[in-house]
């Protein structure tokens, strides 16, 4: 019986897999538009993805996402360094809550590891490594990473387009 649950269990867990999109993308439809990838991205990265260049598009996504780090975290770190340094649990120089419970500082040190995580198991590896081709798919699942990372920091309140055009000695955007 046991046995017969723990199958059924499996079954019920996997079946978000299996259903059918809420409207299937028709042929107008962009693929960033489809999997819901953020728009503050530069327009690089789309240009690059239209290209077929998918590596070099998770490549930029990255970069654009380490800027709008080291511009709120005001830091010249870069990585994982950055990362670590920008989340860090105890005090962080970007806070994503008010770290006022045990959850929202497992939620702070979480995501300290998916910002650092992304960077060295993504960004770097096409970063040093030129051969490396991405397949449309994967590319998409890495700017939806990014996308939620950069949503995440704009629900703390880190709002990444001005930040950055600043920081590039441009003007900010006004909303």
């Amino acid at each position: 019986m046991s046995r017969m649950l723990d199958l059924a269990e499996r079954i019920a867990r996997q079946a978000h897999r299996y259903h059918e999109p809420a409207h299937p993308p028709t042929a107008e439809e962009h693929p960033f538009d489809v999997r819901n990838i953020i728009s503050d991205l530069p327009p690089d990265v789309r240009r690059l993805f239209d290209n077929g260049h998918y590596a070099q598009a998770t490549f930029e996504a990255f970069k654009y996402l380490e800027r709008v780090v080291q511009s709120h975290a005001k830091s010249n770190k870069s990585g994982c360094a950055l990362m670590m340094e920008a989340f860090n649990g105890t005090k962080p120089l970007i806070p994503l809550n008010s770290l006022a419970d045990l959850t929202e500082r497992d939620e702070q040190e979480g995501y300290k590891f998916l910002f650092a995580g992304g960077m060295m198991g993504i960004r770097n590896p096409r970063a040093h490594d030129p051969s490396i081709q991405d397949d449309p798919d994967t590319c998409l699942d890495h700017l939806s990473f990014v996308s939620m990372l950069l949503r995440r920091l704009i629900n703390a309140g880190f709002n990444p387009t001005p930040t950055i055009r600043k920081a590039r000695g441009g003007r900010a955007k006004k909303k």
